[in-house]
């Protein structure tokens, strides 16, 4: 699943089209199939956690939004008019959206919706603040967490009804560097304010880039603590690093037993494989 930095870089690619009139649109999914937006203006674009909003005005002047969810193999790119469309096959284009200067093209995008604008929340209201955006709310972000005390920590920082753009990476990273172990429960982290804090200074120093770093260093290889790095020592100890896969095996966990210390709860498949890197 794209971290909330990589959807905010996606909004600024489709920043190429804000300001332009709309000269061509194609929707290959069946329930917008039939949509006609051509000629409306696009007036902006913008991040909301893990989902972009993409927002015009019709003909008539009305406000109106086209939402996306990029999930785990979803993106969209922006070619000048003559360009060779690259990159992915064309049986996974879903939206093309045609200027006089550029063409934006979403490949396996997923809950694609046009709604009026005033009527976003519908999609994206039930988020928590955006890490992101100009939402942002440490303090709402710790209240949601707190709510379910009982929950573990790397559980809950993944739920985008409590912080929205969190994903497997900063999740690790995070937890990694205060010394917790991921399935530490909400109530047993003695500093739940740092924690949110720390995430929120990850993505944001990453945002504007697409080499994620949470080390300090952007060198191939060096750029995480334990993020994909099962199999290998780690940075600071020289244990080796684990990897865990819960519920749908979509949601991975990486630590390192010895700087974040704590049971792993039965059942859970870990494997200490190779690292990536």
């Amino acid at each position: 699943m794209p971290e909330g930095d990589t959807v905010w870089n996606t909004a600024r690619v489709l920043d190429r089209l804000v300001g332009k009139t709309l000269t061509g649109a194609e929707f290959r999914v069946p329930r917008l199939a039939a949509a006609d937006i051509i000629g409306w203006n696009v007036v902006g674009s913008a991040s909301r956690g893990k989902h972009l909003l993409t927002r015009f005005t019709d003909t008539a002047g009305a406000p109106w939004t086209l939402h996306s969810h990029l999930r785990m193999d979803g993106t969209w790119r922006v070619f000048g008019p003559r360009e060779r469309w690259s990159g992915r096959p064309a049986h996974l284009i879903r939206v093309v959206l045609r200027t006089d200067d550029c063409v934006a093209v979403g490949y396996h995008l997923h809950e694609l919706d046009l709604v009026r604008t005033p009527h976003e929340d519908r999609l994206v209201g039930h988020l928590g603040p955006d890490l992101l955006g100009a939402d942002w709310d440490p303090a709402e972000a710790v209240r949601r967490l707190s709510e379910r005390p009982d929950r573990a920590i790397a559980d809950a920082l993944l739920d985008q009804r409590n912080l929205a753009g969190i994903g497997n990476l900063y999740k690790a990273e995070t937890l990694f560097l205060r010394g917790l172990n991921p399935w530490t429960t909400v109530d047993g982290v003695a500093d739940l304010p740092a924690v949110v804090a720390l995430a929120h200074r990850l993505l944001a120093a990453n945002r504007g880039r697409w080499n994620q770093a949470t080390t300090g260093s952007l060198r191939r290889g060096e750029q995480h603590w334990v993020f994909e790095r099962a199999g290998a020592p780690c940075r600071r100890c020289g244990t080796t690093i684990r990897r865990a896969a819960e519920g749908d095996h979509n949601r991975i966990t990486y630590w390192c037993p010895q700087c974040q210390p704590g049971a792993v709860p039965e059942g859970t498949v870990s494997r200490p494989t190779l690292a990536r890197d």
